[in-house]
Formats: C-alpha cells, structure tokens, sequence
C-alpha cells in the first residue's frame, strides 16, 4: 500500500508530518472559531427574531443597529477582513499568524453569516405556538428556549451545518496568509512548488471535512423531523 501511495501521490508522502499536523491545525481552527461563533451567532440571532416589529421583544433600535451591523461585516471579504483585523487579532491573542491568528477573524466571518442563518430558521415558527405559549402564562425567555428553540430545532441544526461547511473553507482561505491548516499546506507547496498531488490531495481532506458534516448533520435533522 505505502508503494503504492508512493507513486501516485509520491510530495505528499515525503511530507507526512507537515500533512498530519495541517489537518490538526484545520480541525483545531473548526473547533475554537465554530464553538465561539455558535454561541455568538445564535444569540444574535435569536435577539434579531424577538426585537423585530412583531417580535415578542420588540425593539426598533436594537434590531436596527444589529441589522445595520451584521450587514455590514457580511459585504466585507474574508480575505479583507482577515488584514482588517490584524491590529485586533494582535491585541487579543498576541500575534496575527499561525492557528491562534487565525481564531479572531474566523469568528468575525462566520459569526454574521451564522446569525442570519439563525433568524431564518426561527422565522419559520408558526406564530400560533407563540399565542399559545403566552396565553399558558409562559414568560418571554421561556418562549425563547420551549417554543423558539425547541420548535425550530431542524432549521437551526440546518443553519448550523451550512455555517460549519462555510467555515471549512474560511480556514482554507485563512492559509493564504499563514494561518496554518489545508489551505496554508496546499498553498506552501501545491501551488507555490507545483506539487499537483499535494493539491489534490488537499481538496480531497476537505471534501470529505464537508461531508461529514454534511452527514451528521442530516442524520440531527431526520431525528428531530416532526
């Protein structure tokens, strides 16, 4: 099998090391971004659905400027805002490359991008449930977390997914500046030294990174299907 492999992909097995500790450092960006973002994406936007007109906390300012603002950060590039937010990053952790560099501006790409994903998931709650759960004596936060959450828990485990698969390809982009991972593996030596298996091989972890994902996240969403 090593013979084998030795021949059709002969750069990428002179370089296991680098190879193994890429998808290490790919996996590890996945994990920190995607957790912090998450948790920040789905809190804005389940604070974007209660303050919209109508919503059970309504609140014209508020939704205003989150608006305002998550649109904002969307229409900047990744790959601007990962310059953009050097300064921050350093402030923050210290450095602006390698894995721990690439933490801050994974989060600022992803979160705006997760929170819509968020509001739309919840958008699609029937708003009977609502009446209803307010006409049992249930409070604002509790409509939030047995009726928002509960209720819409497909939808959001669908934005979750596409955030996670989004995100993939944000940390392969995030190589292009030295931020580690697949991207900064393929970009090292299959483009700028022509190794075409390293590419490919590189395309290929992704590929399968996507897939997974896509997968678990099926398999959540068939099992929470009403």
């Amino acid at each position: 099998m090593e013979e084998f492999l030795n021949k059709i992909i002969p750069n990428v097995m002179t370089k296991l090391p680098d190879f193994y500790r890429s998808i290490e450092e790919t996996l590890i960006m996945l994990l920190w971004s995607g957790v912090i973002a998450l948790i920040l994406g789905l809190l804005l936007g389940i604070i974007l659905s209660v303050t919209k007109k109508g919503g059970i906390l309504e609140n014209k300012v508020v939704f205003q400027i989150l608006d305002k603002t998550i649109n904002f950060l969307r229409s900047i590039p990744f790959i601007i805002l990962l310059f953009a937010l050097i300064p921050l990053t350093r402030m923050i952790v210290g450095t602006a490359i390698g894995v721990k560099g690439a933490i801050i501006p994974l989060v600022f790409g992803t979160v705006p991008f997760y929170s819509r994903q968020i509001e739309t998931a919840l958008a699609e709650l029937n708003p009977g449930l609502i009446e209803a759960a307010a006409s049992m004596g249930s409070g604002k936060i509790e409509i939030i977390f047995r009726v928002y959450l509960r209720e819409c828990i497909g939808g959001i485990v669908r934005g979750t997914t596409i955030t996670a698969i989004s995100l993939i390809g944000l940390t392969a982009m995030a190589g292009a500046v030295g931020a580690g991972g697949i991207g900064d593996f393929a970009i090292r030596f299959g483009y700028q030294r022509n190794q075409i298996d390293v590419t490919y091989v590189s395309v290929i972890i992704l590929v399968l990174l996507v897939n997974l994902i896509q997968i678990i996240g099926n398999i959540i969403v068939k099992k929470n299907s009403h």
